[in-house]
């Protein structure tokens, strides 16, 4: 399931988390596939994994934003 950036982006956090997990089972799946030499398209496994890196790009990207807006929040109070 090739997803653009601009899709991923405008999914939830916890939206991306299950898609992460999903991803990454079908990666587990393609591997062996390509192991039994039953897997016939083996660029499958290099756009899967593109993808789950695009998904932990965000993921990171979004908790390094909350870490950085925290404690400016906190700032402001004291």
């Amino acid at each position: 399931m090739n997803m653009k950036l601009s899709e991923i982006k405008e999914m939830s956090s916890e939206e991306i988390g299950k898609q992460l997990i999903g991803e990454e089972s079908n990666l587990v799946d393609l591997r062996f596939s390509h192991e039994l030499k039953q897997l016939t398209n083996t660029s499958k496994l290099r756009s899967t994994k593109k993808e789950i890196a695009r998904m932990k790009t965000i993921l990171k990207e979004r908790e390094l934003l909350e870490k950085i807006s925290i404690p400016s929040e906190k700032g402001v109070d004291a």
